[in-house]
């Protein structure tokens, strides 16, 4: 009998489909750091408003120009379990344009620009808790090194072929240690480095716009599609659609958990409830939407909507200033999705992993899920506050007290977000020439 031939599997071709798909999900991720920006604006007083605008939008100068020359090389190049590096990926310098990244099939180029989006929001996130105080020049300098130093390194063991995380086995489907528990980590480490905003706790610092506030909630949530069902790489298995329909699903889930029980605590549904609710649900599903099933997702997302708006309440209770919520829902909701696979993975999505409520109830994954959330919280928390520390000390991280109290938009950017003048028209103009104009017209009247 003539020996059996074993033919090799078909090399991957560029999928014009799935290559417009990515691209388009690129596009959506990138809207969502506007979207950050009208968000945390809108959460300030009017005096921060520009300048919490500008922390998000500088973000997409600097990381674009960071990733481009080194951060896509030593996030996705291959060389250890802790960093990766590709000569030919400096500078974006050697890659054709019909490259495939290996096993799919998207360019290279594809791959890189879509990370670009992941990479460019993440510090924008840290920005929200250092609300009112912080340099512009002290933050552009920041984020230059915290995505280097920090999240680089991470997203390598998390999603690089040969991470240490990645190789462990950790879920994380779009960046629930990533991104938020990184950010949120982060977060909590500068703010208890530059302390607290003068006034924290005495005085009101309620939002100056919360129209502003929904319309960055809506943009964060739209894009948030391209965010999580972009990060599948294609429309092949359906696994990209599970994770559409289960973002979907987790956010209502959470919104509509934080506001009945902002109702119970506090005896109103409120608006910035709704679109922190919804935020907190997004941030949770991101790394479990691959993993659960849609009922799976709503669990995820009413746990993760109590447990967040619990959870930003603590910073009154034991003193740190997170302005914007970061911690209590980036880090905190982060935590949540991710551990929340080890329950409610079912085995039947992006891998063959279950939780201890389905399959053969084991405790594995969520002892794996344990390792990648505690490596990441313990690393980002630390080098931050090392990070935040020594610009403290040399540069030094904070406005002066009387800048922060008359304003950080003038003291930084020498402009304010609302002409409250009438020099340019609008209701007070009118109002002020509204004499001379019905002299104006009577005397047409009469001629």
């Amino acid at each position: 009998m003539a020996p059996a031939i074993t033919l090799a599997a078909e090399a991957p071709k560029l999928s014009s489909a799935n290559t417009g798909f990515m691209l388009i999900a690129s596009a959506l991720v990138l809207i969502m750091t506007p979207g950050l920006a009208f968000f945390y604006g809108g959460m300030v007083r009017v005096k921060s408003t520009l300048n919490m605008l500008m922390m998000s939008f500088i973000a997409m100068g600097i990381i674009t120009i960071l990733w481009t020359l080194y951060g896509f090389s030593l996030a996705f190049g291959t060389h250890n379990g802790l960093i990766g590096w590709n000569s030919n990926w400096f500078g974006l310098s050697h890659i054709g344009l019909t490259e495939l990244w290996p096993g799919y099939t998207i360019p290279i180029f594809v791959f890189m620009v879509f990370q670009m989006m992941f990479a460019i929001i993440t510090p924008a996130l840290i920005s929200g808790a250092l609300a009112d105080r912080v340099k512009f020049s002290a933050w552009c300098l920041f984020i230059a090194l915290w995505a280097t130093i920090v999240y680089v390194p991470v997203a390598h063991w998390v999603w690089g072929a040969d991470g240490w995380a990645f190789k462990l086995g950790v879920i994380d489907f779009a960046g629930g240690t990533a991104v938020h528990i990184n950010a949120g980590a982060a977060a909590l480490g500068v703010i208890l480095v530059i302390g607290k905003r003068v006034g924290f706790k005495k005085d009101p610092m309620r939002p100056h716009s919360l129209p502003l506030v929904m319309l960055g909630a809506g943009l964060l949530w739209f894009g948030w599609f391209g965010f999580n069902a972009g990060s599948w790489l294609g429309n092949d298995d359906g696994v990209g659609a599970l994770m559409f329909v289960n973002t979907q699903v987790a956010t209502g889930a959470a919104m509509l958990a934080w506001l009945a029980y902002e109702k119970i605590r506090h005896g109103a549904f409120t608006t910035l409830g709704a679109a922190s609710g919804a935020v907190a649900g997004l941030v949770a599903i991101t790394p479990s939407g691959g993993a659960v099933s849609p009922l799976g997702a709503i669990a995820v997302g009413a746990i993760a909507g109590v447990a967040c708006a619990a959870a930003v309440g603590l910073k009154f209770k034991f003193g740190y200033d997170d302005s914007l919520d970061v911690v209590g829902v980036h880090m905190v909701g982060g935590i949540l999705g991710s551990l929340l696979i080890g329950f409610f993975a079912t085995g039947k999505g992006q891998s063959t992993a279950t939780g201890v409520f389905y399959g053969d109830h084991s405790w594995t994954q969520l002892w794996k899920q344990c390792a990648g959330v505690g490596a990441v919280l313990g690393y980002s928390l630390v080098v931050s506050a090392v990070l935040a520390f020594l610009l403290d000390k040399t540069i030094g991280m904070r406005v002066t007290e009387d800048e922060e109290v008359a304003g950080i938009d003038q003291a930084e950017h020498a402009e304010s977000a609302y002409d409250f003048s009438g020099t340019g028209g609008g209701v007070l103009g009118s109002a002020a020439h509204a004499p001379a104009l019905a002299s104006a017209q009577t005397k047409k009247v009469d001629a």
